[in-house]
């Protein structure tokens, strides 16, 4: 699900299938075609949309390279041809008395919207190719003008080209680009040896969908499903506080990246082994890994996860382009009392609960839980976790040898993270995107390598405790114990902190010693005012070993108060102003000190200082 892929889909089903096919009443088809309502997806979307960025977050890029002798006009025509079956590529969104309605043109109204370029006299080819690609990654598109899908077919060579499809996700999800390669291979197969069109005629259109799901949700689904909701996510984490490196922007900019992520075969097998050991899909225990690892990173003992699942469980929709895909908010405890193989059963609990609810659909759910809302974060979860299931999308052009086309630039996180992964050969292979206002790349490698670490450790040893699985690789390991800890340097054996401090001070005198919002101190100055400070508790009766209670909150004082304590001889007792009055209290008289230095705003605080049993000295009022 992000806005720049290859040709291959992107939403998937968290149990590996879109469901079970329905066998109730056929959805019935709309009379009037024109000012439909949006379904809750679509509406969802439209909202988004409205906010700066929200739209081009939704665009999604395909790329394809293909080689050979290429039919231009076969394939026009069959680009042509899948916009006429299908509605959803055909509709615009009007807004009509302040609410989002669906227009749908007509068949001879409409044609794909393909632009042609030809780079074959172009002295700088690669460089013009990656312009046209960031312009068409770029290019917004206007759900009320549409169109919302086009295409830009390149020309590199004689018989080599880039073929981009660019597809709005307010009118598609991932399945359909599978339904969209199939019926673009079987089209362009047909007119390049001039047959006719033997596709199936469609027996509904999306807006057909959405107006029967807003009937259906105005009956008997909500009752049952809508409770499981409400008590599910129930007091749930508002916000999943990982460690990023940057702070949350107040408005979410969408903008992202995505780093490559490989799980090797043995690696694979182990997980598959550990999968049918507690009788788990291999996405139940990929995810409660996933889950465990955002727990340990978080500090949080519960994580609510998003998964997309396809949502095909009907006939009439499984060869309809259209936003299919509902979301499920998974809500999973991962308690230090948890060993891998309940924490497996638990996710197994709550991944079957979710998929019995998925009925309605996501934007309802929230409708119901009514989380905060801001616009710095998503509502319910940040983190995403998607399994690919959802049918193969490479297409299949007679005569040519198509691949993907790598070079798409991946510029969009809808999410603070999502990691999409895949069963390819005996490897799973995926990658983690995320929001560049929030990670730097080097933070995500670290993350997926704790990931590796963590999975690797569940197949190991599958009755260790959740909290006790390493995550750290042996290299980071070594660096965090080892080598950030050899902290061992050699200093004069025969002198003391202060005497240390004064040679700085006669080296670098006007070197600036101290800062603290916004004021400083050179070595000279703070010297001066240590001695100064110094020479008063002598006078106070200060000398070796004499306790002084020092209590201040960070600032120049506390270091001015440190340096004079010792210079004087004596040593300091630190004493926490934001401690609770009778533990002050009893620290002060369990220490006996001869003087308690302390700043103006605090004497409040220091019940020995109202009541006068010791001599007080107010670091930043009494200095003369």
């Amino acid at each position: 699900m992000s806005n720049s892929t290859v040709a291959r889909p992107r939403a998937v089903s968290g149990t590996g299938a879109g469901g079970r096919l329905s066998a109730t009443a056929a959805i019935p088809k709309v009379e009037c075609r024109s000012d439909l309502p949006l379904s809750f997806a679509q509406e969802r979307l439209w909202f988004l949309a409205q906010i700066e960025g929200g739209s081009k977050a939704y665009q999604n890029l395909h790329g394809l390279q293909l080689r050979g002798e290429l039919d231009r006009a076969a394939l026009r025509q069959a680009l042509n041809q899948i916009v006429a079956r299908h509605e959803a590529l055909r509709t615009v969104f009007a807004l009509v008395d302040g609410k989002p309605l669906q227009r749908v043109a007509g068949e001879r109204d409409s044609q794909f919207h393909l632009t042609e370029h030809d780079l074959r006299q172009c002295d700088r080819t690669t460089v013009e190719l990656d312009h046209l690609i960031a312009e068409e990654a770029s290019t917004p598109m206007d759900l009320q003008a549409g169109p919302l899908i086009r295409g830009r077919l390149i020309r590199q060579g004689n018989e080599e080209y880039v073929l981009l499809i660019t597809i709005h996700h307010i009118v598609s999800d991932a399945w359909s680009f599978g339904v969209f390669s199939k019926e673009l291979s079987a089209l362009y197969r047909a007119y390049v040896r001039g047959e006719e069109d033997d596709l199936p005629e469609l027996e509904i259109q999306y807006a057909d969908y959405a107006s029967w799901q807003r009937k259906r949700m105005e009956g008997e689904v909500l009752g049952k499903q809508a409770e499981y909701w409400k008590k599910a996510l129930a007091g749930a984490p508002e916000v999943l506080q990982l460690p990023a490196d940057r702070a949350r922007p107040e408005q979410q900019s969408y903008s992202g990246a995505a780093a490559r992520f490989v799980l090797d075969e043995e690696l694979t097998a182990g997980l598959k082994g550990l999968s049918r050991k507690h009788r788990t899909t291999l996405y139940m225990t990929v995810l409660g890994g996933w889950a465990a690892l955002l727990a340990r990173l978080s500090g949080q003992d519960e994580v609510v996860i998003g998964t997309p699942v396809a949502n095909r469980n009907r006939v009439e929709i499984e060869r309809l382009i259209g936003f299919f895909v509902n979301t499920l908010a998974l809500r999973l405890g991962v308690s230090n009392s948890f060993d891998v193989g309940e924490l497996l059963a638990h996710v197994k609990s709550q991944a079957v609960a979710a998929q019995e609810h998925q009925g309605i659909p996501f934007e309802q759910v929230v409708e119901m839980v009514r989380p905060p809302r801001s616009l710095a974060h998503n509502p319910v979860f940040q983190v995403m976790f998607a399994w690919n299931s959802a049918p193969k999308g490479m297409i299949d052009l007679a005569g040519l040898q198509v691949s993907p086309f790598t070079a798409v630039p991946h510029e969009i996180s809808k999410f603070d993270l999502t990691l999409l992964l895949q069963e390819e050969g005996n490897q799973i292979v995926g990658e983690l995107e995320y929001a560049t206002a929030l990670y730097e790349r080097s933070t995500i490698e670290r993350y997926l390598g704790y990931f590796r670490t963590l999975l690797g450790a569940m197949v190991t040893n599958d009755s260790c405790k959740v909290d006790r699985l390493p995550i750290l690789p042996q290299e980071e390991r070594q660096q965090l114990l080892y080598e950030w800890n050899a902290t061992e340097v050699e200093y004069p054996r025969d002198k003391c902190v202060h005497e240390l401090f004064e040679e700085q001070v006669a080296r670098t005198p006007d070197a600036i010693a101290l800062v603290f919002e916004g004021n400083e101190l050179n070595y000279a100055q703070l010297n001066a005012k240590a001695n100064q400070l110094a020479h008063y508790l002598r006078e106070q009766g200060v000398k070796p070993d004499s306790l002084v209670a020092l209590c201040v909150e960070r600032s120049l004082e506390m270091v001015i108060g440190i340096l004079g304590i010792v210079k004087a001889g004596g040593a300091y007792v630190p004493i926490d102003p934001s401690y609770p009055a009778e533990r002050l209290r009893f620290m002060i008289e369990a220490s006996e000190p001869v003087v308690l230095l302390t700043q103006s705003h605090l004497l409040d605080r220091l019940p020995q200082a109202q009541e006068k049993k010791m001599p007080v000295l107010r670091l930043d009022a009494d200095g003369e």
